[in-house]
């Protein structure tokens, strides 16, 4: 274990869109693995959504107690938080007491329908609850096209409880404290912090190896403050980002607040120079070009932020 600790720490695993799906036995894309003592995750693909992936591409972690198993990510579907029991019940008896949505999107919360039917509670932050409520109808759509016959099962169920800024969790001797430490990626993004342990599950404030998606509406500028006045003073020393395998901070800073900052340096650049939103599709990304889904979001991005800064 400590060299697996040691290797995830100095040597991130590498991540591909062409990797196959490494649990075939499973559902679930890869088999949870344990990155530290009692915090399991499944590293998802770094690709979109997919039928090869079942929408399996974000991470689906539980943390193992003495009193029990807090879940962080319901998952995108019914089969795959069925899928991710089974793996937790192949580790530990302690039941699940609880399961924490990261964000509002359809890979967190549609699987919420499995854990409501277990009767285990669901816990999001209010603005991504609010997401889930507006969005819930599109993801479940997307879901049935792109996974056909594995998005069997799947309905819409919100969390069960909403918290606002913190809610502080103590099961089995260790603090949980699951936080919303300030606009970043979309609407309610939640971390999940074990300060015992200096462990953060980051969700979708952290990428690594694959390139964050900017949405429409996301300020970026404000994502890169909660970076720095938030997450870097925790000082946290393993992360489990929201996509990606589980790094540290200075690798994750790199991947996801240096790419923010680069972006927005060259978007700047463009606009002082008088340049048009179609130029700015074309402004330099290429360092950045080694990250899984550059092709898909580069240029996206690159619109997103011109549009975010046309008027700053």
């Amino acid at each position: 274990m400590r060299a697996l600790i040691l290797f995830l720490l100095a040597t991130p695993a590498l991540a591909s869109e062409d990797i196959p799906d490494q649990y075939p036995q499973s559902v679930l894309y890869s088999k949870p693995v344990e990155v530290i003592p009692h915090v399991f995750s499944a590293i998802g693909a770094t690709a979109p959504p997919t039928y090869e992936n079942a929408g399996h591409n974000n991470n689906l972690s539980f943390i193992v107690t003495d009193e029990g198993v807090v879940v962080v990510n319901s998952g995108a579907s019914w089969k795959l938080a069925e899928a991710l029991h089974a793996e937790i019940r192949a580790v530990t008896e302690q039941p699940v007491k609880l399961v924490i949505n990261e964000n509002g999107q359809g890979h967190a919360m549609l699987g919420n329908g499995y854990w409501a039917a277990q009767g285990v509670p669901i816990l999001a932050h209010e603005d991504a609850a609010a997401e889930f409520a507006d969005g819930a109808p599109q993801d479940l759509a997307s879901l049935q096209n792109y996974a056909r016959e594995l998005s069997e099962g799947t309905v819409i169920a919100p969390p069960t409880e909403t918290f606002s800024d913190t809610r502080t969790i103590t099961m089995g001797g260790v603090t949980i404290e699951v936080m919303h430490l300030g606009p970043a990626h979309s609407p309610g993004d939640t971390q999940v912090w074990i300060p015992q342990w200096s462990m953060m599950l980051a969700g979708d404030l952290a990428f690594h190896e694959r390139m964050p998606p900017i949405f429409e509406g996301i300020c970026t500028s404000c994502w890169i403050e909660t970076w720095e006045t938030k997450l870097e003073p925790m000082a946290p020393t393993y992360v489990i980002p929201g996509h990606g395998h589980p790094t540290n901070l200075a690798q994750v800073t790199r991947y996801t607040r240096d790419y923010l900052a680069d972006l927005r340096e060259k978007i700047g650049a463009h606009l002082e120079e008088g340049g048009d939103l179609g130029g700015a599709y074309y402004v330099d990304q290429s360092r950045w070009s080694h990250l899984d889904t550059f092709e898909e979001l580069a240029t996206k991005n690159a619109g997103v932020v011109f549009a975010e800064m046309e008027f700053e």
